[in-house]
């Protein structure tokens, strides 16, 4: 037995958020609560957006005080806007952290449930607000997923995840990623292979036969297009391969859980605020390694898919030669590849693996039971 949920509506084509209030509008309203970030709005992505959704009759409130590794303050004062404006719906236009934070002010402006209840497992109580996701970057896969990280405290990040935070509606536009400078195009595209392959090993009990159709098709299109992304950002082609890989990719971790890769590299970007797809680029390799001796198999499967000239590898060879391809694949697109260069002390290797063992949430999803001395050998490893 299993269950399999989603995102109810998907609509994706370059150029349609240039009628995005024929989508928009019937799901979330007229007084629209817009959450993105203060990067995007400089970039001026979001005026014709703006003006095509006042052309129809949406008054939009525009809330853009969100961070990287958003903190529970960018979610309440969300909430705040979205309460003075009244508003029917929430829609995101950003990366992963403007989608996951109006994920929770969705729930929590119309719930009133507390915050700090709503962490874990099946703790949101809802009802929510209307929900419309557009992803700027090809990575997270929030648009389809029922999750959403926030940083509590100083540095730990807890999650939400319920069903109530699966989006109504998701807009895929390959031509709002067309300007993704090729660092943020390559970390966030390896986060969404991480996605994929974390999900189609999963040891969790919902692993199922359809998020692992979709975890190798997405492996397939992210494999095929992320350099020629990285290379001609301007590739269409190559930028809408992206986006859908990484959907698809979020719809299959969505139902069945990453593991200790994200576990991992949760403490990295909450304590040196290192980006979360460069944060699981740089552990990947070494927990695919550490787990090896129970997933050679499956890593051997799908191998084939990212990289299609792993066919020819012997299949007791193909583990191994897959982690290889992932590290060749980082160097080649000048993704940092050691803690070190990213500004990590050793004597910092402790704390992460002590901090790392509070995300059982995931580490109970890993195909190898993991303990503190394993993660400090991994962190040693990609030291």
């Amino acid at each position: 037995m299993f269950t399999f949920n989603t995102t109810k509506s998907i609509i994706a084509g370059a150029g349609v958020t240039r009628h995005i209030a024929d989508y928009v509008k019937p799901v979330l309203g007229d007084r629209v609560l817009l959450v993105t970030d203060k990067g995007l709005r400089r970039l001026g992505i979001l005026t014709d957006i703006q003006s095509h959704l006042a052309a129809h009759g949406v008054a939009v409130a525009v809330y853009d005080d969100v961070h990287a590794d958003p903190p529970e303050e960018d979610v309440l004062g969300g909430v705040h806007v979205a309460r003075t404006h009244r508003a029917t719906g929430v829609l995101a236009i950003g990366g992963g952290s403007p989608m996951d934070v109006a994920k929770v002010i969705a729930l929590i402006a119309r719930s009133d449930q507390p915050l700090v209840e709503a962490y874990g497992v099946g703790n949101a109580r809802g009802p929510r607000l209307p929900l419309a996701l557009v992803p700027t970057t090809a990575g997270t896969g929030s648009e389809v997923t029922p999750i959403a990280i926030i940083t509590t405290g100083a540095a730990e990040k807890k999650g939400i995840v319920s069903p109530l935070l699966l989006p109504d509606l998701a807009i895929l536009d390959a031509e709002l990623t067309m300007g993704l400078p090729a660092p943020v195009t390559a970390a966030t595209g390896i986060d969404a292979m991480v996605h994929a392959i974390e999900a189609y090993a999963s040891a969790s009990a919902n692993n199922n036969a359809i998020s692992r159709a979709l975890a190798r098709e997405a492996l397939r299109l992210l494999g095929a297009n992320i350099r020629a992304a990285c290379q001609s950002g301007g590739d269409a082609a190559a930028r809408e391969g992206m986006l859908l890989g990484s959907l698809l990719a979020g719809q299959a971790f969505a139902n069945s859980p990453v593991a200790a890769v994200h576990a991992l590299a949760y403490p990295i970007g909450g304590h040196f605020h290192i980006p979360h797809g460069l944060s699981n680029a740089l552990v990947l390799p070494h927990v695919l390694r550490f787990n090896l001796p129970v997933a050679a198999k499956a890593y051997a499967e799908i191998a084939v898919d990212a990289f299609p000239k792993l066919s020819d590898t012997p299949e007791d060879m193909r583990a191994e030669a897959f982690i290889l391809e992932l590290q060749a694949l980082a160097r080649a697109l000048d993704v940092p590849e050691r803690l070190r260069d990213v500004g990590i002390p050793e004597d910092a290797l402790g704390m992460l693996a002590s901090e790392a063992m509070k995300q059982t949430r995931l580490l109970v999803n890993n195909p190898r039971a993991l303990t503190e001395a394993d993660a400090y050998t991994i962190y040693q490893a990609a030291y």
